[in-house]
């Protein structure tokens, strides 16, 4: 029966009329993951000397062990949001001789067969012969990389529980982050080394033949609590916890006065905030706003004017950029109704102009902390600013008219590619590739900062020429409505 469930899976994603029609996104995706796994392998055969160079005298593998509770905390997290909820179903098999347990089964180990849970084998594996082998031999290597499996196994079946017992996705990473900032501070403070006791224990597990098998334990414990979390919530709707039913009922009465237009924009708040997928997205966008810290202290990267104008375009405009790919798109499921309402095209692009510009404005006031980093950030994040509010608002607007694929906002919030399309991809040559590639130019002779005038400048002429630009947008939008409409109509 498990056989047969996941051959209905496989069929069902190959059968989707949506696999062909995304075809290029697929084809997209699969390069990007055989990247990702080129650059696991290479760094995994790197990883020894990296490790020696960081911790000189010290065995490679020694210190790979002690940072692994750090390393599968943190891949925790980042499964618990990123990782879909799986749903099945449930009617299909009702009027089949089908147990629940079965199904249950089948819902909770689904998990343990998706390739990309083990793509971070393209590492371990590498450093387990490059690494393990010299220390602990060729049966040390294959504990290690079996630790490393059942491990996978736990963080899998943990994930999912985690998301589903807090429901709030926010809440629950916030709980995480506390969690992991504590032992970080154990350890900064050297009041618990969470990094020694990592290292006793890998290194014991790795080097002893029958107890690494232990590991195992801890992926029974939640695949047994996953257990126990059905059985007390098996609805057949969609396998969650009961929810309350009663219908939301916020009122953003600020906007109304701003007529049709705030109350425009007052619905799309409520989209955002009344649907998974749309609030998932919000909160990985407020970890995005977090980006510099990974480039503006490093050295390596903050003296290279391409790196600089790339993450500042990108975290000043974080809600912007995310949800402007969406900005038509997202109405799909209710498009023909608000064409059926007392709403013109002037007022409709208007409202999703001024949300995006909204969320544009918001990124750039709670980013201006980076400015400690210094003068030159400024000077990055004003021009990027600029540039998003007067070019990559436009861009995005423009560029929606032309994806007629309805986006189901009652599907799964996270690692979900359905309703992009090629063209979501093409749209970030003007917004990134471009800025970026005439700042490289400038640099080249030294003057990288006229790059970031030019740019500033664009950006402050499609501020001052905002009518005449939306006026274009809106003669685009009427071209192409009964497209949208049409494209809208059909479920991939």
């Amino acid at each position: 029966m498990y056989k047969i469930l996941f051959q209905h899976y496989l069929l069902k994603g190959i059968r989707s009329p949506g696999y062909y029609k995304n075809l290029i996104v697929n084809i997209f995706v699969g390069l990007s993951a055989l990247y990702f796994l080129a650059v696991f392998l290479f760094l995994g055969f790197m990883l020894p000397k990296l490790l020696e160079e960081i911790t000189p005298g010290t065995d490679p593998a020694v210190t790979f062990h002690g940072i692994m509770i750090y390393g599968w905390f943190a891949l925790l997290i980042i499964r618990y949001l990123m990782q879909p909820l799986n749903r099945l179903n449930l009617e299909y098999y009702q009027t089949l001789p089908v147990k629940r347990s079965v199904l249950m089964n089948y819902l909770i180990l689904k998990p343990l067969l998706n390739p990309v849970n083990y793509i971070l084998l393209c590492l371990t594996i590498p450093f387990a012969i490059t690494g393990i082998f010299p220390a602990y031999g060729t049966a040390g290597a294959l504990r290690f990389i079996g630790i490393n499996i059942f491990l996978i196994w736990f963080n899998s079946l943990l994930a999912p529980l985690l998301k589903r017992k807090f429901h709030n996705l926010l809440l629950g990473a916030t709980l995480l982050l506390l969690i992991g900032c504590g032992l970080a501070a154990l350890e900064y403070f050297k009041i618990f080394s969470i990094f020694a006791l990592s290292q006793r224990l890998f290194g014991l597990l790795t080097e002893t033949p029958f107890i690494w098998i232990a590991t195992v334990t801890p992926g029974l414990l939640a695949f047994l609590l996953n257990k126990v979390y059905f059985k007390q919530n098996y609805y057949p709707e969609s396998f969650e916890r009961k929810r309350n039913n009663r219908a939301t009922t916020q009122r953003f009465t600020f906007m109304e006065r701003f007529g049709k237009i705030g109350e425009l924009i007052s619905l799309e708040i409520k989209l955002v905030l009344r649907h998974k997928r749309t609030k998932s997205t919000l909160y990985t966008a407020l970890l995005f706003l977090f980006y510099g810290l990974i480039f503006y202290p490093n050295p390596v990267y903050n003296q290279q004017p391409g790196w600089l104008l790339f993450v500042a375009i990108f975290i000043t405009g974080t809600g912007m950029l995310i949800f402007g790919q969406w900005i038509i798109n997202w109405d799909g499921a209710h498009f023909d109704f608000l064409m059926t309402r007392d709403i013109d095209t002037h007022t409709y692009i208007r409202g999703n102009y001024y949300l995006l510009m909204a969320l544009c404005v918001s990124s750039f006031i709670v980013t201006t902390p980076y400015f400690f980093f210094g003068t030159k950030i400024i000077f990055y994040h004003l021009a990027a600013f600029l540039y998003n509010a007067g070019v990559n608002i436009y861009v995005y607007l423009f560029g929606a008219t032309f994806n007629t694929k309805r986006l189901e906002l009652t599907k799964g919030s996270a690692m979900n590619m359905q309703g992009v399309g090629y063209k979501n991809f093409l749209v970030m040559i003007p917004l990134l590739v471009l800025p970026v590639m005439l700042v490289l130019l400038f640099s080249l002779f030294s003057a990288a900062h006229i790059a970031l005038i030019i740019i500033a400048v664009l950006g402050l002429v499609g501020i001052l020429f905002r009518a005449p630009l939306l006026r274009v947008i809106d003669r685009q939008f009427l071209r192409r409505k009964y497209a949208l409409c049409t494209g809208f109509r059909k479920s991939e």
